[in-house]
């Protein structure tokens, strides 16, 4: 099969959060068992200043943008058997953000539009083309849209997929025509109409041919009203079509036996060399170094849905036991300006980083005994999955992924590798980080927690192939 696979943000390349991972390491699944994937995104500034020195042009082009006619390159690059396509403007792309320009709306329409002459271009046929949330969702449409009159786009199938469905790419109604040069036709309930605006994730949901998200549960929660952020009805409407496949993550980027950015490299069968780690974090982070103390850590975005408001509350409670708590991330400055509060009143306990660096992330992982996870919504998360590779023991919340990777440990049975607690309820959430510590204090059931996680298969080999069953099945479609 010949695959496009659309992201507005691929890692190593640019990653802002978990869709940057996925991109980076799904499509290597795919060309592992055979089929021609290939990568496209836009060629940022950061990505240029990274100097990568075997970038190829392919072939440039201009690209109508309402009354603009907006120039186009297209430079190539092939590792790990992919190629990857970055899409060249500097009026768009020459940012210092990534997203959170006022002019998102257009220059993620000239993303699309050229995203789709792109394939005519370079002569890449694609059966599919796989799309991801809304900066990607008009590609569905223009397919249709083009096929009616331009053959070359007949029997190109698209799947779209919801990394988290509260991102939703909302945008004045008149832009469809003005700007993306798509009829009014379309902005209809079944349509992009959301309100009196359009929505680009709508767009990719109702024109794609499959949708998916990125875990089961996740797929049954947006067709409530709980967690559908105004498009449950939407999804309701087509859900006939909508598939919920859990992420995965890249075994090679993340494995503590051979990770370059950790103090000691260890397995399954040396887990005591896990605990080296644990004292170059606390280093690290200015707290004392006591092997035996256990050190509570989060990576996060510091926002409302990952549950900091619970985490607030408990804090003080918390940490008047014998514990640590490490925290990494940027976000909400009122949350920032919390974990600075609780850094200076707990300095031996409490320490946060409100900025985000992937050396010390992976430190983290490897270094601390417990994964938070309080998250009010999460699709499917990837920092579990990363910490159960490590042997870091997740705390989470039952919604999304979280419910679909954290299995809660029995102490009769010995199975499980993580700890779950249901509702929204402070007591609930302090309860079952006391539960793990009480746990943690016996080393042999703790050990059997840590294999029970380093044990989990969280790699793409299981995902990859329901993605592949889903293309296959659109493809026979075509020939039937």
């Amino acid at each position: 099969m010949k695959i496009l696979y659309v992201s507005s943000e691929v890692a190593p390349f640019i990653k802002t959060g978990g869709l940057g991972d996925v991109a980076g390491s799904f499509p290597l699944a795919i060309r592992e068992v055979g089929h021609d994937i290939r990568i496209v995104l836009p060629y940022y500034s950061s990505i240029k200043a990274q100097n990568i020195d075997d970038l190829k042009l392919e072939v440039d082009y201009y690209v109508d943008i309402g009354w603009k006619s907006q120039y186009a390159a297209v430079y190539s690059l092939k590792r790990r058997g992919v190629i990857y396509y970055f899409i060249d403007n500097e009026y768009y792309f020459k940012r210092y953000n990534t997203y959170g320009e006022d002019d998102d709306w257009e220059r993620f329409i000239f993303f699309q539009k050229a995203v789709i002459m792109m394939l005519k271009k370079i002569h890449f046929k694609a059966d599919i083309v796989h799309c991801n949330d809304w900066h990607s969702g008009l590609i569905p449409l223009y397919i249709k849209d083009l096929s009616e009159y331009d053959p070359y786009y007949h029997n190109i199938y698209t799947v779209f997929t919801i990394h988290n469905i509260a991102y939703q790419g909302i945008y004045p109604a008149h832009i469809l025509e003005e700007i993306a040069g798509l009829s009014s036709k379309y902005i209809v309930e079944d349509g992009l109409k959301y309100y009196d605006g359009i929505s680009f994730l709508k767009a990719g949901i109702v024109y794609s041919d499959i949708v998916t998200t990125v875990s089961r549960t996740y797929a049954e929660e947006i067709i409530t009203s709980e967690y559908g952020q105004g498009l449950e009805s939407t999804m309701i409407k087509h859900k006939d079509k909508l598939y919920g496949i859990i992420n995965g993550i890249d075994y090679e980027v993340y494995s503590p036996e051979t990770d370059e950015y950790l103090r000691a490299n260890y397995s399954i069968e040396a887990i005591e060399n896990k605990k080296l780690n644990k004292l170059e974090l606390q280093r690290k982070y200015n707290l004392p170094q006591n092997r035996d103390i256990p050190l509570i850590a989060m990576v996060t975005r510091l926002v409302e849905m990952k549950g900091l408001d619970l985490v607030k509350v408990i804090l003080d409670e918390l940490l008047i036991e014998d514990v640590q708590f490490v925290i990494l991330g940027t976000g909400e400055i009122i949350y920032e300006q919390m974990f600075k509060y609780y850094q200076e009143k707990y300095p031996n306990k409490f320490s946060a980083r409100n900025y985000f660096n992937e050396n010390e992330a992976h430190l983290i992982y490897a270094g601390a005994d417990i994964f938070l996870m309080p998250s009010f919504s999460e699709p499917c998360g990837t920092a579990q999955l990363v910490a159960l590779r490590y042997g870091t023991i997740p705390i989470v919340r039952e919604t999304g992924g979280l419910k679909d990777t954290i299995i809660p440990f029995n102490e009769v049975s010995g199975e499980g590798n993580g700890f779950v607690f249901i509702n929204k309820d402070t007591n609930e959430l302090l309860d079952t980080i006391k539960k793990a510590l009480n746990i943690f204090e016996n080393k042999d059931m703790w050990n059997l927690i840590i294999k029970n996680a380093m044990s989990t298969k969280n790699d793409w080999e299981k995902s990859s192939k329901e993605y592949i069953k889903l293309y296959e099945k659109l493809i026979t479609k075509s020939s039937q």
